[in-house]
C-alpha cells in the first residue's frame, strides 16, 4: 500500500506548507470530489483545468479530507485550522510531480503504450496473459491523460512485479510530461493514425511527439510498416542510443519478427516467425486491429524474454475488451450496470462512483465476483472492498466467489453469498429485484454474461450506444469557451435528441450543467420522478398542464399574453407560494415569442405579481450557423441586446438573459450574455464546423447481420426486385428497417453499412424490419456487427445522404431500437 507522511509530501513537492498534523498518512490522491473515499488519508489537489478546484474544498473538507494541494495563497484557507495545506505554483504540475516521485521509489519493470489506438486494449491483454505470472499493477481503463498517468502510476507498491501503463497525447509538448512519470523500461508503439491531427503540425511530427515516451527505453516493440512510426524511431537514437529496437512486418520477412496471418471463420492463425523459431497460436477475432494488437502483445512477450509456446493457450482464450462501463435498460423496471469482464480494486472504485451517480432508483444492488492477483491477503483484499462498498453504497450486496464468500464476515449481516455463479443463478430470486440500479462486476472467470442476460430486457439487436464520457468531454469543451459566471443550458428535449432524455439529463448533472430545457411537460415530469432536481425549462407547455408543471417544479415558457393569463390563473389555483418562468421574445425567427412592443404591458403585469419569478428572458437565432447570414444573426442580437435593456432595471438580478445555441456559442461570443443554450454540440456535432476536431463522438448505431447468402446471375432482390444486377453477388441480411428511423430514401444503393471496417452499398428497398447489403468483397458472417455511423463526420455524411441535418437523422431513430449507456 501507498503510504506517506504529510512532511515526505511537503519535501517531494517543495511546497510552502501548514502542516498542523505533519506525521498524517497519505495514501490515496483525489482530483474530484464526488469520487472521495478514504478521506482520511487522501490528499486533495485543487486542479484548475476545466474547473476551478479551490472552490470545491470547503465540500472536501466536509466529506472527511484534511490534506490539500492548492495554488491560491495559504490565507485563504487559514480557517480550516485541522487541514495541512501544501501551496505550489501549477497544482497539475505538482501532481504530475509527485507521481514521478513516487514511480521514482521502485525499480519495478514498467511497459510504456502509446499509439493513435489500441492503447487499452493491448494493455488488458498483456495483463490478461500475464496475469498469472506477475503481480500487475496497471492504468484502469483508459486512464492515459495528463491527469490520468499519474493517478495510475500512484498505485504502484513493492508488491508489484510489472507496471502497465498507456499513455495519450493531444498535442505538442504533453509527451515529456507523461514520460516523466511512467519512466518506462520497455515501449509499445501500437500505430499512428489521424486522431487529435489537429494538435500537430503533420504525421512527423506527431509521430516523434509519441516517441518521446521511450527515450529512456531499454527496448521498443513496434510495426515497421508504418513509415512514420519508423522515421520517429530512427531519430530517437539520437536520445537514447543504447535503445533496442524490436520490429514485426507483415510485409518484411527479413524483419526479426516476422508475421503471416491465415483468417478462418471466427478466428485467426498468426505464424511468428524469427531468426530461430516459428510460434504459432491462434485468435478468436479476424479483424485487422485485433490482429495487430495481438502481434504486438507477442513480440512483446518475447522481447522480454517469456516463452511464447507456454502462452499458447493463453492467446486462444483473448476475449474482447470493454473498456466501458454500460447502463442498459432491465427487467422490471431495473437498470443495470454492466461491467462484466474484471475486477479489481481500482476499477471496483470506478464503478461504484457510476453507480453512486445514478439517481433513477432509491434501491441499488452490487452484485460483485472474487478479485484475483492483487498481491493482498485475502483478508486485507476484502477489507478494503468491504470499505468501498461501505462507503459508497448502502444497498443490497452480493458476493459470488468462494474466496469473498469465506470473507462474509467483514460485509453488513444482509449481503448474500453463493460460491459460483452457477448456485447464484439456480438459487437467487431474480423477481426480488425491482425498481433498482444493479452493477454486475466481476473478473471473466465468472461469466457474469449470464447473469446479464437474466436481468436486461430482451430486445431487437440494433443497439444506439451513447458514449456518456463524450457527453461530458463535449461539455466541458463548450464551457471552456465560456466566461467562468456564464451558466450552461443544456437542450434534453426530443428525448435528448434521440439518446435518452434521464440518463443523458443525470451525467449532465453531475458534471455540471446548470439549467435544463425540454419540449413537453411530460418529459419534465419524467425527469424528475427519476432524480433531476435541476431548473428545468419546458419550451412548449401545453394547454391544460400547467397545474402539473407546478406540482413538479418546472418551469414554463411564456411566449403570449393568453399562455401568461392562463398560467396565472393555474398559479391561483394552487397551493404554491411561488413560480418561475422564461419569457421568449421574436428578435427574427418568427416561430414564439413576444414582440418588443409588449414590454410595457408586460412589465405592468409582472408588477402586480411578485410572486411570480422570472428565471430567464431569451431568444432564438435563425442562422447562427450560416455565414451568408451574419449580418442578420447580428442584427438578432442588437435587437436582444435592446430587449434586455429595457427589462433588466425591472427584473430581479438574478434573471438570466440568453440568446445563443450551440452554433451562436462558437461563432458569436459577444453574445453569451449571463447564459447559453447547448443542444446538439452536445453530442459532438458542430454545425459551424469551427469546433469539430475538437469533439467526441457521442453516437454509435449498429445493428447485426441475420444471414448471409449467396444470390445467383439476374436474381432480384427485396420488394419490387429494385435489387436486380447481373453478375452473382454475397448478400447481408441486416436487422435494421424504416421502423427503426433507417428511411427508404437509402435504398438501391444510396445507403450504406460499415462491416469490419469496409462499407457495404444497401441493396434493394429498404424493408420494415430489415434491409440487405452487398457483401461480395468482404469477408463476414452471421452475427457480426453492421454499423451505420460511429464517427461525427460519418453522422453528417449519413445526414447528406438524406438531404436533411443531423438533428433529424438522430430523432429519426425509433423507440424500439435499444439504446446503451457506456462511459470509459
Amino acid at each position: 500500500m501507498v503510504s506517506y507522511t504529510a512532511k515526505q509530501i511537503e519535501g517531494f513537492l517543495g511546497a510552502v506548507a501548514l502542516l498542523p498534523h505533519p506525521s498524517a498518512l497519505i495514501e490515496d490522491i483525489i482530483t474530484d470530489t464526488r469520487k472521495i473515499h478514504n478521506a482520511q488519508h487522501s490528499l486533495f489537489f485543487a486542479l484548475t483545468a476545466t474547473r476551478d478546484g479551490h472552490n470545491y474544498i470547503e465540500e472536501a473538507y466536509k466529506a472527511g479530507i484534511r490534506n490539500f494541494v492548492i495554488s491560491e495563497p495559504l490565507s485563504l484557507f487559514e480557517r480550516f485550522t485541522d487541514a495541512n495545506f501544501f501551496n505550489v505554483q501549477d497544482t497539475l504540475e505538482a501532481l504530475q510531480s509527485l507521481a514521478a516521485k513516487h514511480r521514482a521509489q521502485y525499480n519495478t519493470p514498467v511497459i510504456g503504450i502509446t499509439g493513435s489506438n489500441g492503447k487499452t486494449i493491448v494493455k488488458e491483454w498483456l495483463h490478461h496473459l500475464l496475469k498469472n505470472t506477475e503481480n500487475i499493477v496497471r492504468s484502469p481503463k483508459s486512464y492515459n491523460s495528463q491527469i490520468g498517468v499519474p493517478l495510475s502510476v500512484w498505485q504502484t507498491d513493492g508488491e508489484h512485479t510489472l507496471g502497465i501503463f498507456e499513455a495519450g497525447i493531444s498535442a505538442k509538448g504533453e509527451m515529456l510530461h507523461l514520460q516523466k512519470i511512467i519512466k518506462p523500461t520497455v515501449g509499445i508503439f501500437t500505430n499512428l493514425g489521424d486522431a487529435h491531427n489537429e494538435g500537430f503540425a503533420d504525421k512527423r511530427e506527431k509521430a516523434a511527439e509519441k516517441a518521446l515516451l521511450f527515450m529512456d527505453c531499454e527496448k521498443l516493440v513496434y510495426c515497421e510498416d508504418n513509415y512514420w512510426i519508423l522515421e520517429a524511431i530512427d531519430e530517437l537514437h539520437a536520445y537514447n542510443p543504447k535503445l533496442k529496437a524490436v520490429a514485426w512486418s507483415v510485409k518484411n520477412n527479413q524483419c526479426p519478427y516476422y508475421a503471416t496471418i491465415e483468417t478462418k471463420t471466427g478466428q485467426t492463425s498468426i505464424n511468428l516467425h524469427t531468426s530461430a523459431k516459428k510460434y504459432s497460436f491462434s485468435i478468436p477475432f479476424t479483424d485487422a486491429a485485433s490482429v495487430e494488437n495481438t502481434i504486438h502483445c507477442a513480440v512483446t512477450l518475447s522481447a522480454m524474454g517469456y516463452d511464447l509456446a507456454e502462452y499458447k493457450d493463453r492467446f486462444a482464450d483473448l476475449a474482447p475488451v470493454e473498456m466501458r462501463l454500460q447502463l442498459k435498460k432491465g427487467l422490471r423496471n431495473c437498470d443495470v450496470i454492466n461491467d462484466a469482464y474484471n475486477a479489481d480494486l481500482n476499477s471496483l472504485g470506478i464503478a461504484l462512483d457510476f453507480l453512486k451517480s445514478q439517481k433513477q432508483h432509491e434501491k441499488t444492488v452490487v452484485i460483485l465476483s472474487d478479485i484475483n492477483q492483487t498481491g493482498l491477503s485475502n483478508t486485507a483484499l476484502y477489507t478494503k472492498v468491504a470499505a468501498l462498498v461501505n462507503e459508497k453504497t448502502r444497498g443490497q450486496f452480493i458476493g459470488i466467489g468462494g474466496e469473498i464468500s469465506a470473507q462474509r464476515h467483514l460485509f453488513s449481516a444482509t449481503a448474500e453469498f453463493y460460491d459460483n455463479t452457477k448456485e447464484f443463478l439456480g438459487q437467487f430470486n431474480f423477481s426480488s429485484l425491482t425498481d433498482a440500479t444493479i452493477l454486475v462486476k466481476g473478473s471473466r472467470s465468472f461469466r457474469f454474461e449470464k447473469i446479464i442476460q437474466r436481468l436486461e430486457e430482451k430486445t431487437h439487436e440494433t443497439v444506439l450506444e451513447i458514449n456518456l464520457t463524450a457527453l461530458s468531454y463535449n461539455l466541458a469543451f463548450f464551457r471552456s469557451l465560456l466566461k467562468p459566471d456564464t451558466k450552461i443550458m443544456a437542450m434534453v428535449k426530443a428525448y435528448s435528441y434521440g439518446s435518452g432524455s434521464y440518463e443523458t439529463a443525470n451525467v449532465l448533472q453531475f458534471h455540471g450543467a446548470d439549467y435544463f430545457a425540454v419540449a413537453y411537460a411530460d418529459e419534465g415530469i419524467e425527469l424528475r420522478k427519476k432524480g433531476i432536481s435541476l431548473p428545468i425549462m419546458v419550451m412548449n407547455p401545453g394547454s391544460g398542464q400547467f397545474a402539473e408543471m407546478l406540482e413538479y417544479y418546472l418551469e414554463p415558457e411564456i411566449f403570449n399574453f393568453s399562455i401568461l393569463d392562463e398560467f396565472l390563473r393555474a398559479f391561483d389555483e394552487s397551493a404554491q407560494a411561488e413560480a418561475s418562468i422564461h419569457l421568449e421574445f421574436d428578435t427574427g425567427m418568427h416561430r414564439l415569442g413576444f414582440e418588443e412592443g409588449d414590454i410595457d404591458t408586460l412589465l405592468e403585469i409582472l408588477k402586480n405579481r411578485p410572486e411570480i419569478k422570472v428565471a430567464s428572458v431569451f431568444s432564438h437565432l435563425a442562422a447562427a450557423d450560416e455565414p451568408q447570414h451574419d449580418a442578420f444573426t447580428n442584427e438578432q442580437i442588437r435587437r436582444f441586446t435592446a430587449i434586455k435593456t429595457r427589462l433588466q432595471p425591472h427584473l430581479p438580478p438574478e434573471t438570466l438573459f440568453h440568446i445563443c445555441n450551440s452554433a451562436g456559442i462558437a461563432r458569436f461570443p459577444e453574445a453569451h450574455m449571463d447564459m447559453v443554450r447547448l443542444g446538439i454540440g452536445l453530442y459532438g456535432i458542430d454545425a459551424t464546423t469551427n469546433y469539430q476536431s475538437k469533439l467526441q463522438t457521442a453516437f454509435r448505431l449498429r445493428t447485426t447481420i441475420s444471414q448471409v447468402r449467396e444470390i445467383g446471375m439476374d436474381e432480384s432482390v427485396g420488394y419490387a426486385r429494385n435489387g436486380m444486377q447481373h453478375e452473382a453477388r454475397r448478400i447481408a441480411v441486416v436487422a435494421i428497417g424504416y421502423a427503426d428511423g433507417l428511411r427508404r430514401e437509402l435504398s438501391n444503393g444510396k445507403g450504406r453499412m460499415k462491416i469490419n471496417g469496409q462499407w457495404a452499398p444497401i441493396v434493394g428497398n429498404v424493408c420494415m424490419d430489415m434491409c440487405m447489403l452487398d457483401v461480395s468483397k468482404i469477408n463476414c458472417h452471421e452475427g457480426d456487427e453492421a454499423v451505420l455511423f460511429e464517427t461525427n463526420a460519418e453522422i453528417i455524411e449519413f445526414a447528406q445522404r438524406l438531404n436533411t441535418i443531423p438533428y433529424e437523422v438522430l430523432t429519426d431513430i425509433g423507440p424500439r431500437v435499444k439504446r446503451v449507456y457506456w462511459q470509459e
